[in-house]
């Protein structure tokens, strides 16, 4: 693997988003590499997921925007690859623990709402970029984002995209903890520590139980947001925003 790495010990498998030089924008590579180290990690009982360099996850890489609007087949193979991380990150046995620094963008901050749990930076930021493109959320959001913050905060989240810090982010409820910039990472992998040591059916039927118990239905609402996804995608207007904002 060479956009994600993947490391396993003491019951804890550490994924690493690895394209530190695009502050691990996703792109077609990050999301095959990503999708095998879960389920190469599904044996374990606890997944650390984190990114390397200055970010957790900046989002979609705006410079291959072209290459993944090309066609509507195209589109929706994309789309769907990013729809699938988050059924193997909830659908899965293991818990997810994420460690988020930096930046949590776009399809950055979906991940870290489908984590377990998660540790967040003091000095991360985090935001909704997607309407202001022309795009539309993925990852489950429309179905977990309201059930944690409310209807009308969670469509305002979307519709304006502005930017919050971690401390507001965890009295969202979209993140459990804050840590010191120093700290986050130590602090999260306490946390897996700890639940790697409880009993396995419990550990797993928490997840289970909570997360159905918790939202609508996430394939249902996932299937919307695909199909929301790629117009959005294949927009004309969406071509022209993206070439004014990819960096």
């Amino acid at each position: 693997m060479t956009t994600v790495q993947l490391t396993i010990a003491d019951g804890i498998a550490e994924i690493v988003l690895d394209r530190p030089e695009r502050l691990n924008a996703i792109n077609p590579a990050l999301l095959s590499d990503f999708a095998a180290a879960i389920r190469a990690a599904q044996g374990q009982p606890v997944i650390l997921l984190r990114g390397a360099g200055r970010a957790f996850c900046a989002g979609d890489d705006l410079k291959e925007f072209e290459s993944q609007s090309r066609g509507p087949a195209e589109t929706r193979n994309f789309i769907e690859a990013i729809q699938d991380i988050t059924r193997l990150l909830m659908g899965g046995d293991a818990v997810v623990v994420g460690a988020i620094h930096g930046w949590a963008v776009g399809g950055g901050l979906e991940w870290v709402i489908n984590c377990d749990v998660a540790v967040m930076a003091e000095g991360c930021r985090c935001f909704f970029p997607e309407t202001a493109l022309g795009l539309f959320v993925t990852g489950g959001v429309t179905a977990l984002l309201p059930n944690l913050v409310g209807l009308q905060k969670a469509k305002e989240l979307i519709l304006l995209g502005d930017r919050i810090d971690a401390r507001t982010a965890q009295a969202m409820g979209l993140v459990s903890r804050v840590a010191a910039d120093a700290a986050y990472l130590d602090e999260a992998r306490a946390l897996a520590r700890r639940i790697a040591t409880l009993p396995g059916h419990s550990r797993r039927n928490v997840k289970r139980v909570l997360n159905r118990a918790f939202q609508l239905p996430l394939d249902e609402a996932m299937a919307l947001e695909t199909d929301a996804t790629v117009e959005g995608f294949l927009a004309p207007e969406t071509a022209a925003l993206i070439a004014r904002a990819a960096p």
